[in-house]
């Protein structure tokens, strides 16, 4: 498949750039860094009206079809403005993981509601520090009405506003098996569960959840019992390609601001856009950010066509996008000097943003180790 956008994508990019510009702008990330909102309470509903909640939703429960190369130019796009929003929780995470495990009740009943900005998700998976997506230790211990929770989550995005928990336990095996994951729906208020927001250096929040015998239903189960490592990888696959893309946003502006201020900053009487030195670092960082272009668009195309090396591109992506974003991070602010770091400049932003990101669900290590280990090495 050639690695370019069709019109309808095309459109759909055009048409985000627009809206994230208006609405959710860096302007808007002042406005609302570390407050209790983190981002405008206007915001998700517009998105919704726009359809992106829908965007991986199939037409039969209400949502568009659009597949992971439409999301993906959405997402791109927030991560050029620095958007906070529910995008990567709800709508692709959530989103995703209901559609690939959940049985036809479950997703008559909450993918309609996702896709009409009624119910927002928080993929609780996560127990240390590091993304060890196989040590999952939070107890599921079974009852005689369904299953009885007991353990703690870190680090869970949107997990202390989020309406419903989708949880990773371990119903069988030990820390490290894939074997004997279960995945849960919680309800964020039910009895037991405790949240404890957390401040990030991005200016947004993540949530350390703790479930003190929290009791759900046997109907509260996602997928089959002891199986949900299979899901819980694939929907990890889908959130980590649009992290890439998320990326590949932050990557793209911070060199196009960069780039403008070679241009307009003056030294010695000449722009210093001039210098030969600079000129080639620049160069060289160009040519980074559109081998990642070619990456994140070839992962996606994988993606929606159910590729058998879809996990290989995705690692691959991941990778190289949080390469390329510690090479644009540190180029707009060496290039930009001592005021790139200060408050009055946006290029500062980028880097805070880039970190957490990179991070999420494994950063370059994780990934080429798992590239690694899944092509022979």
């Amino acid at each position: 498949m050639a690695l370019v956008h069709n019109q309808e994508h095309q459109m759909l990019k055009e048409s985000a750039q627009g809206f994230l510009r208006e609405f959710g702008s860096i302007t808007e990330l002042r406005k609302y860094r570390d407050s209790e909102e983190d981002f405008s309470p206007l915001l998700w509903p517009q998105m919704v009206e726009m359809g992106w909640a829908a965007i991986l939703i199939p037409e039969s429960h209400g949502g568009l079809g659009f597949g992971q190369v439409g999301m993906g130019q959405i997402v791109e796009q927030s991560g050029r403005m620095l958007t906070a929003s529910p995008l990567l929780s709800t709508a692709i995470l959530g989103a995703s993981i209901i559609n690939l495990a959940g049985s036809e009740e479950q997703k008559a009943q909450l993918l309609p509601a996702v896709a009409s900005g009624q119910l927002t998700t928080a993929l609780a998976v996560d127990e240390s520090a590091h993304h060890a997506p196989n040590n999952i230790g939070l107890a599921a211990e079974k009852t005689a009405v369904g299953f009885r929770l007991t353990g703690s989550k870190r680090s869970v995005v949107d997990g202390h506003r989020a309406d419903l928990l989708i949880v990773a336990a371990r119903s069988s095996g030990s820390l490290g098996d894939s074997k004997g994951v279960s995945l849960f729906l919680v309800e964020s208020k039910a009895a037991g569960v405790s949240i404890e927001k957390m401040s990030t250096v991005d200016g947004r929040s993540v949530a350390n959840i703790s479930f003190d015998g929290v009791e759900v239903a046997t109907e509260a189960l996602l997928g089959d019992e002891e199986l949900g490592f299979r899901v819980l990888s694939k929907t990890l696959d889908i959130g980590n390609a649009h992290l890439a893309a998320e990326l590949l946003g932050i990557c793209s502006e911070a060199f196009e601001r960069t780039l403008q201020y070679l241009k307009e900053r003056q030294q010695f009487g000449v722009s210093i856009g001039s210098f030969q030195a600079l000129q080639h670092r620049a160069a060289h960082w160009w040519s980074e950010i559109e081998l990642a272009k070619s990456l994140v668009l070839k992962c996606f195309q994988a993606l929606d066509a159910d590729d058998i090396k879809a996990p290989i591109l995705v690692s691959i992506s991941k990778a190289k996008l949080c390469e390329v974003a510690d090479l644009s991070t540190n180029e707009a602010i060496q290039m930009h000097g001592g005021v790139g770091m200060t408050d009055e400049y946006d290029i500062g932003f980028f880097i805070k943003r880039a970190r957490p990101v990179q991070a999420l669900f494994g950063g370059y290590s994780y990934h080429s180790d798992r590239f690694a280990s899944m092509t022979g090495y």
